[in-house]
């Protein structure tokens, strides 16, 4: 019964994966569709996070 069970959740697990895959294409084929992308927020310089890491060379 044990292993009925661990199949049970393994595919339950295989079931939401598919459906939260699903749900990305869709949200990405509907902003394609209007002309802009996912992302709104444009990315900061790198320069400005680089004293965080690493000394500039």
């Amino acid at each position: 019964m044990f292993v009925y069970e661990i199949a049970i959740a393994h595919r339950d697990e295989l079931i939401r994966e598919a459906a939260e895959y699903r749900q990305v294409r869709l949200a990405k084929a509907r902003g394609a569709r209007r002309g802009f992308s996912l992302k709104k927020a444009p990315e900061g310089s790198v320069s400005g996070n680089r004293g965080r890491f690493t000394p500039a060379a």
